[in-house]
């Protein structure tokens, strides 16, 4: 069972885990030392191997004390360190994040080269979010590991209660992988992971720009030796980069981690709220459209045992929704218009993972049981009796059981596993999903690795009922269903770090909203097949370790190749046929000087496809998607308790599309202090 599968470059020296909340050595109850890699710490690709959050190197001591709060990911049933993984996982950690010229999670994902962020008002009010060429509806989204992805629409999935600065790293899946994060992962997952213990008591962050862009960000926390709590805040507001795109958002969130004898229990709660004008966000006809979203969380998880270890949660997301096709103080609103569209949708969750470590390796049992609840003037079938301004509703259960086992030998792990899926509102009995991963070292700095995933996806309840003057719904829509291949290689040196992997997934029934050119109306309806194969590959470098006059010097690279083969005809696409044919990201930092540096972060896109571009509400043309590059600039210092920064987005001012009659913001220029009371 004992793996060598770090090199001797380095080492860390793990302590007793008992307090620590993830640890695979808990158990151990002594310390361990190991060997790692000292290069390649962080990374926005599947380079990274380790999540290290904080290092002290001590005056004569080879051995750096690392803390390691969290080494596990999600990316196996089984606690498995990420070098144990044998699935693909991209990490974003801490450390990164807090250098990147970002605001929000949105403009943070589109830093990763295999991830498509499809944003329509700026500062993260609403972006359609996807991986690998799926749709925003393919992607499910997970907030330590409960999965809050909205049944309702997936516009709506990131109004998440989470701010920049709660998060300790993002965790991203790509490819069909049901088994790991729910029905919902058709195309893959985020799950996002927020920072359970703080190394400060509070922390205060205003900030402006340009645009009248405002905010302010804020948090305390309170540690004992049995327990961590912590809350935070944050408000940002913006009269808007172009018409009817001002915003005014709102975050919350608490947190608070137990330890209890040889168990532990996490509990969060947050709120968040957005309102913002949606000029155009949703058909170019419209530019005087207007949305107010509200949305709560709560979850409690457990985890308790040694050997054979429990891991229950109990989840809740509520979700309200007020939408208008003509903002108030629209002139000339149609007599036909039937006012605002009020939604509210109720996710309840239940799951279980359940885990035995024994000779053979690792088992892993449970499943889950998940509710979907929707009230709605528009969507749903018709109440007898209305309830408020909900005159429709509907509803539908999700069961699912799962089965994993993983094999650690010397240099080989092999994880497989099936999830048996069963919705209430399909007329089919359970559904199997099996999935295979294996991973083989062929030295410590050389990996492969392979997998074969599959998964479904239920359709939205927008995708079944909704309709307006430019697009309408199908109850009649089938799931969609998917399966994946990954093959690829990772090599690991001290000064850098490379790898490459080749991918294939194919899907059926695929949900998609259509029309042919000559028509006006978008339809949702199932394409028969949809095929998707390209590469990506990336490469980091740590540039002090080649040159030490370079001192925090990295460069990380990241390219993706899609293409997509379906048998549509002559149909135009709304989304699932838009999609990202290159896509090249890179990241600098570096200093400037004592205390000061930069970071710069690039990107390209090309796109395939085609929107219907309005002139105004009748006279329209299609028109395709140009290519267009952008680049962002940070620059940080760091003084004593203060953290000041200055950001530049889009420093060339370019002009852009990200989704067809939503321009995205030229020049923004922001900035803001940082203050950490110990």
């Amino acid at each position: 069972m004992n793996r060598k599968q770090f090199s001797k470059d380095g080492s860390y020296r793990f302590r007793r885990f008992t307090r620590k909340a993830y640890s695979a050595f808990n158990s151990m109850h002594k310390v361990v030392s190991i060997g790692v890699l000292s290069g390649c710490m962080l990374t926005f690709t599947h380079a990274l191997e380790t999540t290290a959050q904080t290092s002290q190197t001590k005056s004569g001591d080879l051995t750096s004390e690392q803390d390691l709060d969290e080494v596990t990911v999600t990316a196996a049933k089984a606690e498995l360190t990420l070098k144990q993984a044998a699935k693909p996982v991209i990490v974003i950690t801490r450390d990164e994040i807090a250098r990147q010229p970002v605001q929000n999670i949105q403009d943070l994902l589109k830093t990763v080269a295999g991830v498509d962020v499809r944003q329509r008002g700026g500062n993260g009010v609403q972006s359609d979010i996807s991986v690998r060429g799926g749709t925003f509806d393919q992607i499910a989204i997970l907030l330590n590991g409960a999965n809050l992805t909205n049944p309702q629409t997936g516009h709506y999935s990131f109004d998440l209660p989470v701010n920049l600065s709660d998060i300790e790293r993002i965790e991203i899946i790509q490819g069909p992988s049901s088994l790991l994060y729910g029905a919902s992962a058709f195309s893959g997952g985020i799950n996002i992971i927020t920072r359970k213990q703080s190394d400060s008591k509070a922390y205060f962050n205003p900030e402006g720009g340009m645009h009248e862009l405002w905010g302010v960000k804020a948090s305390g926390s309170l540690n004992s030796g049995l327990s961590s709590h912590r809350l935070s805040a944050g408000y940002n507001s913006s009269d808007g980069y172009r018409y009817n795109t001002d915003h005014k958002t709102f975050n919350s969130l608490f947190q608070s981690h137990l330890n209890i004898e040889r168990s532990k229990v996490d509990i969060q709660m947050g709120f968040n709220e957005k309102k913002y004008g949606a000029g155009t966000f949703y058909s170019g006809a419209y530019p005087d459209q207007y949305d107010n979203t509200r949305a709560f969380f709560a979850a409690i998880r457990g985890e308790t045992g040694n050997n054979l270890k429990f891991i229950p949660q109990l989840y809740w997301n509520r979700h309200w929704d007020a939408f208008q096709l003509f903002r108030d103080g629209t002139p000339d609103i149609p007599s036909s218009y039937a006012g605002t569209n009020h939604h509210r949708s109720d996710v309840f969750g239940f799951n279980l993972n359940s885990q035995y470590k024994w000779e053979a390796g690792i088992t892993n049992f449970g499943g889950e049981f998940r509710n979907e609840n929707i009230l709605s003037n528009v969507l749903g079938k018709p109440l007898e009796k209305p309830d408020g301004d909900y005159t429709k509703s509907d509803s539908r259960s999700n069961i699912s059981y799962f089965l994993a086992h993983t094999f650690l030998l010397e240099k080989l792990t092999v994880d497989l596993g099936v999830l048996a899926n069963y919705n209430t509102s399909l007329n089919k009995d359970f559904g199997f999903y099996p999935n295979l991963n294996v991973s083989y070292y062929l030295s410590n700095h050389l990996k492969f690795y392979g997998s074969w995933n599959n998964a479904m996806r239920m359709p939205t309840f927008t995708d079944l009922y909704y309709k307006d003057p430019s697009q309408t719904g199908n109850p009649d829509l089938s799931s969609e269903t998917s399966h994946g291949y990954e093959i690829g290689a990772k090599l690991y040196q001290p000064s850098f770090s490379f790898y490459i992997t080749g991918f294939y997934m194919h899907g059926k029934e695929v949900i998609d909203w259509v029309k042919k050119p000559e028509e006006e109306i978008y339809r949702a309806q199932n394409l028969s097949t949809l095929d998707k194969y390209g590469i990506e590959t990336g490469i980091t470098l740590e540039w002090n370790k080649l040159f030490p006059v370079l001192r925090n010097t990295r460069l990380n690279i990241g390219y993706t190749y899609l293409h997509q083969s379906q048998e549509s005809g002559d149909l135009v696409s709304n989304y699932a046929l838009d999609y990202l044919r290159h896509k090249l990201v890179a990241q600098l930092t570096h200093p400037v000087c004592k205390g000061i540096s930069a970071d710069w972060s690039f990107r390209l896109q090309d796109r395939m496809g085609s929107y219907t571009k309005y002139v105004d509400y009748k006279r329209h043309s299609e028109e395709e998607y140009p290519a267009y590059s952008i680049l962002d600039l940070k620059i940080n210092w760091k003084l004593n308790d203060f953290n000041i920064y200055l950001s530049a987005n889009n420093l060339f001012n370019v002009s852009y599309h990200d989704i067809g009659n939503v321009p995205q913001p030229g020049f923004w220029f922001s900035g803001g202090i940082c203050y950490f009371i110990r």
